[in-house]
């Protein structure tokens, strides 16, 4: 493996196990990058996989019975059904090729250099990938935040000889210019995001997926998210894909698959003010290579760090054992097209709920995370007339971390750096969004085009908005750490009960209310429930037996923080149904 320095996860102070993290553009700084790409690369891939091409992928789908029974359904007949399956796959296949895999790895060297200070990885997560390659099929399942997250999981395995995988990516980018087939070579397969209806796209999608699942002929990689979340915060699975790979072990066709989570944290992610507008309603610029090259001016920017955290292997086959009976899939025959039971519909949902939490609990906090928390608590006018006081800040951010810790985050906090030099660097950081002056902090308001007429109330909202949203992203990055107490602290509130079935009836309202807001793992509020209390109780705020959850006095500010946190998604819910409950 590529010898780099060890960096330490200093952040997580008090926690048992400390993960360490190697700073991949190291090497990279030392040495000749058209080397490192010229290298020899020896990934050693799954050993009960066969000799197979991409047009021995393409031509198994082709011959699948699965389309034989399409064509039926349809009444096409089968030379009608092959010719559209050949247009679909056109359009669809990656074409993985080594030579490309060097031109992009190239590219990326430089590319990320300018970018980055530095993207760290977790050694441990890495050597466990690499020997479950080799084992079972494996499934990649990153976290979706950028557009540089299907990029850099490919440079790193490219980097540690562990084969690169194959990428569930949006059609838009295959009609970039040159860009598109490029990421075709690289490993991407290009996937509608309108399918509807068409049982056939859908048919070809899926037995492509399963092909390349059941021949081991790479790891699969894809957003369990489906798309790119636009305020930074985990969105609800999508189940179609993660049907397509689990059903070769639902019929017997792999004894086992392995799913990998991994976690992308950002400093400061490329797209901030592109996702704050898409917010605000301006539409999303197409995907084109014109916009590409226009955007190059990123590349002037500073971006901060990038930690990648490969999770622990999960095996399907542990995770399932007694969620499902396989042996109902045994009943038919297993090239027949068949809508999945309920019972296979609930185990799929439970797994994908379960990767995008054990992602969020593989994601590192960063210092501008917790200070994003702390800026939106202060009243707007503070933030772009008054300022708030910089000592305030500094104090308010060092007692979240302290909370932040004690619930158990992981945090990339720089143990050797002062404090002070933390949050300095971390304001710096995002000049584009806050400003020090005189010992205050003020919020940059986007700069006013030149006019004749003076500004509208409306406009000047709108100068505000974009920061606030950026701000709103960066602390959604921390409230899957907050939101289980947060909820609780609101329960308490708002039921002025102590009384532990009457806050747990309020948690699971809550719970049910943001079902689609944040990530709760299926039939586990009672968990969710009783983690809520244990990390309000380790932070001094509550005292709880079996029937009573008490508050104490050293709690208040605790509580008050959390019930604040959560206050701007309870005003949202509430704007949209009115009336719907007390709150206050």
């Amino acid at each position: 493996m590529t010898s780099s320095s060890q960096y330490k996860d200093s952040g997580r102070a008090g926690l048992e196990d400390v993960d360490e993290f190697v700073d991949i553009l190291e090497e990279r700084r030392r040495s000749s990058d058209l080397g490192y790409a010229f290298r020899t690369f020896n990934p050693q891939p799954y050993k009960g996989a066969p000799s197979c091409s991409t047009a021995d992928l393409n031509k198994a789908v082709l011959e699948s019975q699965y389309l034989s029974y399409m064509a039926k359904e349809t009444g096409s007949s089968v030379e009608e059904v092959r010719e559209e399956v050949c247009g679909i796959l056109e359009e669809m296949s990656q074409n993985l090729q080594l030579g490309f895999i060097r031109m992009m790895a190239y590219t990326l060297s430089k590319v990320f250099k300018r970018l980055f200070t530095s993207i760290l990885v977790n050694m441990e997560g890495l050597n466990m990938l690499q020997q479950a390659v080799q084992e079972s099929p494996v499934i990649l399942m990153p976290n979706h935040r950028s557009y540089m997250d299907f990029l850099a999981i490919s440079y790193i395995l490219f980097t540690y000889d562990i084969p690169v995988p194959v990428i569930a990516a949006g059609i838009p980018l295959a009609g970039m210019k040159m860009v598109g087939e490029i990421l075709r070579r690289s490993g991407a397969f290009f996937i509608r995001r309108a399918i509807g209806s068409d049982k056939l796209y859908w048919a070809v999608l899926s037995e492509y997926v399963k092909t390349i699942v059941r021949r081991g002929f790479a790891p699969v990689e894809f957003y369990v998210e489906g798309l790119r979340s636009r305020t930074l915060k985990s969105l609800l699975p999508k189940l179609g894909m993660m049907h397509m790979v689990l059903e070769p072990f639902f019929k017997g066709e792999v004894y086992d698959i392995t799913l990998v989570p991994i976690s992308i944290s950002y400093d400061r992610v490329l797209e901030e003010s592109l996702l704050a507008h898409e917010l605000l309603g301006v539409p999303k610029p197409k995907e084109s290579t014109t916009g590409l090259l226009k955007a190059t001016k990123v590349l002037q920017e500073n971006y901060g760090s990038m930690h990648v955290n490969f999770g622990r292997p999960l095996s399907v086959r542990q995770l399932c054992h007694g969620k499902i009976n396989r042996c109902q899939f045994n009943l038919v025959p297993r090239d027949l097209p068949q809508q999945p039971s309920a019972e296979a519909q609930a185990c799929v949902s439970w797994l994908a709920h379960l990767m995008v939490r054990i992602q969020e609990e593989g994601l590192l906090i960063s210092p501008w995370s917790l200070m994003a928390c702390m800026l939106l608590q202060a009243p707007t006018t503070v933030l772009t007339e008054e300022g708030l006081l910089w000592h305030q800040l500094t104090e308010k951010t060092l007692w979240l971390r302290k909370l932040a810790l004690d619930f158990g985050a992981r945090l990339n906090w720089p143990g050797q750096v002062p404090d002070s030099d933390v949050i300095s660097s971390t304001v710096a950081l995002h000049c584009s969004v806050v400003q020090r002056k005189a010992g205050r902090v003020y919020l940059v308001q986007e700069n006013e085009p030149l006019r004749k007429c003076p500004i509208s109330p409306e406009d000047g909202v709108i100068r505000m908005a974009a920061p606030l949203l950026m701000l709103a992203s960066y602390r959604n990055q921390s409230m899957h750490v907050f939101v289980r107490p947060a909820m609780l602290a609101t329960a308490i509130r708002v039921t002025e009960s102590t009384q532990r079935d009457e806050l747990f009836s309020f948690f699971c309202f809550l719970q049910d209310v943001f079902s689609n807001e944040f990530i709760f793992i299926p039939g586990k509020s009672p968990q969710d429930f009783e983690e809520a209390c244990v990390l309000l109780k380790k932070c001094g705020a509550v005292n709880f037996s079996q029937q009573e959850v008490m508050v104490l006095d050293a709690g208040s500010e605790v509580l008050s923080f959390l019930q604040a946190l959560l206050q701007p998604f309870i005003d949202s819910y509430q704007i949209v149904i009115p009336g719907s409950v007390d709150w206050h």
